[in-house]
């Protein structure tokens, strides 16, 4: 069990440390076959009540950041409508931990990369929730290379069309429902500041995901909607196997100075942060989740 909450746990050890069991997985990736299995906030994440009674979609909320965020978004007393690809079994464990906190849970599969999708994801929270007072553009995909030689169009246009094009759609179909006092939280990347050269389709989009979010919360500030950024480090997540070799993954995380990578519970007491009334004079912010890793 983790001690997440336990202030005096020390955060370098808290955690399994590489080298990690070598595996590869095909992409997107499934959280059954990680090694050693991730932490979302099953069993240590309390909340108290920072979001009681409103509404999120969250993107890739079947695995990974996506899910540690919908757990402790329920626990913090908000409905989740759970945007995924096409992982049942894990969207299927996300909507149970959501459902045990006691709030409601919607799942909509489908190809995020489409805005006839984005529409249909838009107008099924309003359907399930009457309204959406988050939205967290979370889903996805990156592929490592060696040389750009080895990037086809097809995958600059396909990371870029669930990683950019999707935040847009989704964006642009919730504007006229976003009242004042709603959210939207964007995850962007470290490496949008310090990118990975075998990383580059990916690392641009990040960058994107960063400057859009900054026009974002500037254009919409008088409507009283924030816009805000969460930039995670190394975080052990699906995607991790799922785009890296076995030697890679076996070292995930090494560079952080805290030596290991990052869990999905670790990221999501960020996003409830900006998702909360709290915060809001937060807009155009980033928060960065590192492991102390710079993020400039």
């Amino acid at each position: 069990m983790s001690t997440i909450n336990n202030k005096k746990q020390d955060p370098v050890d808290q955690y399994p440390q590489p080298p990690y069991p070598k595996q590869t997985q095909d992409m997107p990736g499934v959280e059954a076959k990680m090694n050693p299995a991730a932490d979302h906030g099953e069993q240590s994440y309390k909340g108290s009540g920072k979001l009681t009674g409103m509404r999120a979609v969250i993107t890739g909320g079947d695995s990974g950041i996506g899910k540690a965020v919908a757990i402790a978004f329920a626990r913090e007393g908000a409905d989740i409508l759970i945007s995924y690809l096409n992982e049942e079994e894990d969207a299927k464990d996300t909507e149970y931990w959501v459902k045990e906190a006691g709030r409601k849970a919607i799942l909509v599969p489908g190809d995020i990369g489409t805005e006839k999708h984005c529409e249909k994801i838009i107008q099924t929270a309003l359907d399930e929730f009457g309204g959406i007072d988050i939205l967290v553009n979370n889903a996805a995909f990156q592929a490592v290379h060696e040389s750009l030689q080895d990037v086809t169009a097809e995958e600059w246009d396909f990371t870029f069309k669930t990683n950019v094009y999707a935040m847009f759609y989704l964006c642009k179909a919730a504007e006229p429902h976003l009242k004042p006092g709603s959210s939207v939280i964007n995850t962007t990347s470290v490496n949008a500041y310090t990118p990975k050269p075998i990383l580059a389709p990916y690392t641009a989009t990040k960058a994107a995901i960063q400057n859009f979010t900054s026009a974002l919360a500037q254009l919409w500030a008088e409507r009283g909607v924030r816009v805000n950024c969460v930039a995670p480090g190394p975080i052990w997540t699906p995607l991790i196997p799922g785009s890296f070799d076995e030697e890679q993954t076996a070292e995930f995380g090494n560079s952080s100075p805290i030596k290991r990578a990052g869990q999905p519970v670790e990221v999501a007491p960020a996003f409830v942060l900006l998702a909360s009334p709290e915060a809001s004079y937060m807009s155009g912010a980033t928060i960065a989740v590192t492991g102390g890793k710079p993020t400039i």
